[in-house]
């Protein structure tokens, strides 16, 4: 929409979005929906960190990988894929669902529903109030009737090590976007980035060694989990070093290698070193002082995503560090959105557990998948966070090579299922599938968490054959002993 489109300068807005990734684009989507005028702001691209340098990205990086991976298990096909990926392509099919880098596409249809876009930074001057610094340093001053949105997400953590600036290193921005394979790559942090771009570069062609800090990867799961992924990174010629620091940098020349000083006196050279260690909330330069609030902290918010304390500010997404995934984002953004419609007509909230404005999943039924080969996907709570929480609870373990979906899918399948079982409710807490092609079976799994649905109701549901999903009945029937 052109400037001259916008409500007029100094009108109200119902609503203003700070941020234009798809929790942004979302809260917009259900706030146009409701009939309130909304307007959204962003710094850059239009669609956001998942759009550009992670969820999408890394995504097109894994598939031919993992592809590949499935095929070289199938008799009468796996001779016909012993050769290296082609490089060019993959990157060329990253570099598509990226569109280029380009947010054309995504502005249009946010203008589509009705969406005022406003390029630049977004900053809270005072309640219901954004002040927007354009590029070319004009303001625009956004007032809202209803609410403001902060959807501004998260950035990388890069930690203050002597060398660190002249090393250049990578972050998951320069990861998921990289022009080409390095020709070694090391990747600091065993979590979620981590080891899908150690994953996807080493496929790609890098030789890549992962420093792990703790004992091993993934250490939000199942310990299983990781150990299986870490088992295949090194299978697939990954170097992965635990229980150690970075504790400098050296790159003397621009061009040059860089020399990785460790806390047990030993060195690692490479081409580019990857710090895959954490996020921060993107909240520094948001105004945060003008409310009350501390530059650069995370939002705490209500099951609605009202920021604790107004009764016109929320968080929504990863920037209130209750679940940093993209579906949740998204998932808090409807919530968030209905629960501003309603205000706004002075409707009641629904806020029963499972009610239209409560984003009780957070708590209880969060999903997620690590797109590394085997993969790896979880629901709800590990056994350990279960024991912590003070639930009385059984862990039923079954080998995912014993189910006779697995042979078929693959030879040599390898991996293991885990459903963690409330003893006094009888329902599932939490569920963990570590294989070759089980992201498509976290759905189930997450329905019977968030359902709550009773383990004498989960015997009816009844697995087709032959197929891996029929490990949930081999869980159950370990269960009943």
């Amino acid at each position: 929409m052109t400037d001259a489109g916008k409500i007029p300068e100094g009108s109200p807005y119902d609503v203003v979005v700070i941020g234009a990734g798809p929790v942004g684009e979302n809260v917009a989507d259900r706030a146009r929906a409701a009939g309130l005028t909304t307007a959204v702001v962003e710094s850059e691209l239009v669609g956001g960190e998942c759009s550009y340098w992670a969820c999408m990205p890394s995504k097109a990086l894994l598939r031919p990988v993992v592809a590949r991976a499935d095929a070289r298990r199938v008799p009468g096909l796996s001779a016909a894929v012993r050769g290296p990926l082609d490089v060019g392509a993959v990157l060329a099919k990253r570099d598509e669902e990226t569109s280029h880098w380009k947010d054309d596409g995504q502005v249009a249809w946010l203008e589509s529903v009705g969406a005022d876009v406003y390029r630049g930074t977004g900053r809270l001057t005072g309640p219901r109030e954004v002040t927007v610094t354009a590029p070319d340093g004009t303001e625009h001053r956004l007032t809202a009737r209803h609410a403001v949105a902060v959807c501004t997400g998260t950035r990388a953590v890069v930690p203050a090590l002597p060398g660190i600036a002249e090393a250049r290193p990578w972050t998951s921005r320069e990861a998921t976007s990289a022009k080409e394979a390095p020709g070694r790559l090391v990747v600091v942090g065993g979590g979620v980035v981590g080891v899908e771009m150690a994953t996807a570069w080493q496929a790609l062609g890098s030789e890549v060694t992962l420093l792990i800090r703790g004992a091993g990867l993934l250490p939000r799961m199942e310990p299983f989990a990781g150990e299986l992924v870490a088992d295949a990174l090194t299978e697939a010629g990954a170097t992965i070093r635990t229980g150690v620091s970075v504790t400098a940098l050296h790159r003397p020349a621009p061009d040059g290698p860089v020399t990785v000083e460790l806390d047990d006196g030993g060195r690692v050279e490479a081409d580019e070193i990857l710090f895959a260690t954490g996020r921060a909330p993107r909240t520094d330069e948001l105004g945060l002082e003008t409310i009350g609030r501390e530059p650069g902290s995370w939002l705490s918010v209500d099951d609605s995503c009202l920021v604790e304390g107004t009764d016109w500010l929320y968080a929504v997404g990863d920037v209130n560090h209750r679940a940093l995934l993209t579906h949740q984002g998204k998932y808090q953004a409807r919530i968030a959105g209905a629960a501003i419609a309603a205000r706004a007509a002075k409707d009641p909230l629904d806020t029963a557990p499972w009610g239209a404005h409560a984003a009780t999943a957070d708590h209880a039924a969060v999903p997620q998948v690590v797109f590394t080969d085997p993969e790896a996907a979880s629901v709800g709570l590990t056994l350990a966070e279960a024991e912590r929480a003070g639930h009385r609870v059984r862990a039923v373990d079954y080998d995912l090579a014993s189910v006779a979906g697995s042979g078929l899918y693959a030879d040599g399948y390898r991996g293991r299922a885990r459903m963690v079982v409330d003893l006094d409710r009888e329902i599932l807490l939490g569920v963990t599938f570590v294989g070759p092609g089980i992201g498509e079976l976290l759905h189930s799994a997450t329905v019977a968490v968030a359902g709550e649905v009773p383990v004498a109701r989960l015997w009816h549901a009844v697995p087709a054959y032959p197929t891996i999903s029929e490990v949930w009945l081999r869980l159950l029937e370990t269960l009943r002993g």
